[in-house]
């Protein structure tokens, strides 16, 4: 059954014992004033008869010459203080009993008068209404018989009933909505502890009715959503948390490995130069130099493997307490460009910087310097052009683009979403003899990473390839 039906059976029961309560209560007290309005009435006429043997005179009590014989239904009665009938115009025959054992008797010699509402005489064999008065030395008692009258003078007054029922049916129509409203509370209520103590998902969709008990119940609804939701973020996060957590463990494990790999060649090669500079110590000057360049040019490889190696490992473990400043950007860029100018000339290269003056960026002086002189590099050295071009724009978000491109053979489309990676080269071969490490490019993003921004590259339509930086 239903929480808001039992609430509504309770409420029509409760109903309906009032109703039953004050109808009974209605009804006693409907039925004593009737009473006691005959009673008043029959007192009236006791009060009279009392006058009558009052003013009879002579010492003989004869109440037969003061009360007729025949009063129509009213049967007069008078009791001595003994309790003896000494007259009843109703009998031919006094009757032997004792009468002060009758209620209205009882009451009338204590308090003056009294009634019966309804008893049976054993003398006529009817039921009367009795009224009791004490007079000097006797009790004057009036009787009325229980006829269709007096039977509908003392019945409730039962157009006060159907009343009493068309409000209870009234208020329990009333109740049925009440607590139909109730019960949707209580209903949505229940469901809500069932799935949240099933653990599953609660969502704010179904509203509770517009009162003090829904606004409650909505709250506790929505204090519910929000802290599943806030349990689900804080779960999302700590996954999150952890895989990065692991990807930088699995990374830094991929590093070793490739450093490991990367360092075997520069160290074989200077180990093989150097092993045989100590076993041939008579080696001729030409060889003995160049076994020594040898040597040089894979300590000098070894060298940039490890600066690259300690950058990233900074910017991901140290990335904090990395300092920031307002950096102009064309100086910063010009500055640049002037550095590599005699470099980019030896190799046929132009280095063309179109920038606006006035953009500022805030940012790192080193790592900015970083990413420019890596792609710098990697231009110079691999894309087989003879331009490089740095323009940069303010965008309507307030965000700094910058565009580094060149005008070389590009670079296969399979390649374009790996060459960030660390150690990845398009070409092993050309970039090991050109003295790369692998790491310029995981450098560059790393470094446009931490300052929140993002780098992506792609073909130009006329040849080369296209570094896009958003900071």
């Amino acid at each position: 059954m239903k929480y808001n039906t039992k609430l509504f059976l309770g409420l029509v029961g409760y109903s309906c014992l009032m109703m039953i309560c004050f109808l009974l209560f209605q009804y006693h007290r409907e039925k004593q004033f009737k009473a006691e309005e005959v009673n008043t009435r029959l007192q009236t006429v006791n009060e009279e008869i009392i006058a009558g043997l009052s003013e009879e005179r002579g010492d003989a009590f004869n109440p037969v010459s003061v009360i007729p014989h025949n009063m129509g239904d009213l049967r007069v009665s008078i009791i001595d203080r003994a309790g003896r009938v000494v007259y009843d115009n109703s009998l031919d025959s006094l009757p032997g009993t004792n009468h002060l054992d009758r209620k209205e008797i009882s009451e009338a010699l204590a308090a003056g008068n009294g009634y019966a509402v309804r008893r049976h005489s054993s003398s006529t064999g009817s039921t009367y209404f009795y009224s009791a008065t004490r007079g000097d030395g006797y009790v004057v008692r009036t009787a009325v018989p229980y006829s269709v009258t007096l039977d509908q003078l003392l019945e409730a007054d039962y157009a006060f009933i159907w009343v009493m029922l068309g409000i209870t049916v009234t208020m329990c129509v009333i109740g049925w909505f009440a607590t139909r409203s109730i019960g949707r509370h209580i209903t949505r209520l229940r469901r809500f502890a069932q799935s949240a103590e099933r653990g599953e998902r609660v969502f704010e969709t179904e509203p509770f009715p517009h009162d003090e008990l829904g606004d409650i119940s909505s709250n506790i609804v929505r204090l519910y959503a929000r802290l599943q939701q806030a349990n689900t973020d804080r779960d999302r996060e700590h996954r999150r948390a952890l895989h990065e957590e692991q990807e930088k463990i699995r990374i830094k494990r991929q590093l070793t490995d490739n450093m490991n790999h990367e360092l075997k060649t520069p160290v074989a090669s200077m180990q093989v130069c150097l092993e045989t500079l100590l076993a041939h110590p008579d080696l001729d000057e030409k060889k003995r130099l160049d076994f020594l360049q040898r040597c040089h040019s894979a300590n000098e490889r070894l060298r940039q493997l490890l600066a690259d190696v300690s950058a990233i490992t900074r910017m991901e473990d140290g990335g904090q307490n990395i300092g920031r400043e307002p950096i102009c950007l064309l100086p910063f860029i010009e500055e640049i460009r002037d550095e590599y100018e005699m470099q980019a000339a030896e190799r046929g290269f132009r280095i063309e910087c179109s920038i606006p003056e006035g953009i500022e960026i805030e940012g790192n002086p080193s790592l900015l310097s970083s990413v420019f002189r890596n792609l710098t590099d990697n231009a110079l050295a691999y894309s087989g052009g003879n331009l490089i071009a740095i323009t940069a724009r303010t965008l309507a978000d307030g965000r700094t683009e910058i565009r580094f491109s060149d005008n070389g053979s590009g670079v296969e489309p399979e390649h374009l979403g790996r060459i960030f990676e660390r150690f990845y080269r398009v070409d092993k071969g050309r970039s090991r003899a050109m003295g790369g490490t692998g790491l310029g490019l995981s450098i560059v993003r790393n470094a446009v990473i931490w300052h929140g921004g993002e780098i992506r590259v792609e073909n130009r339509p006329g040849g080369g390839l296209q570094f896009l930086i958003h900071l």
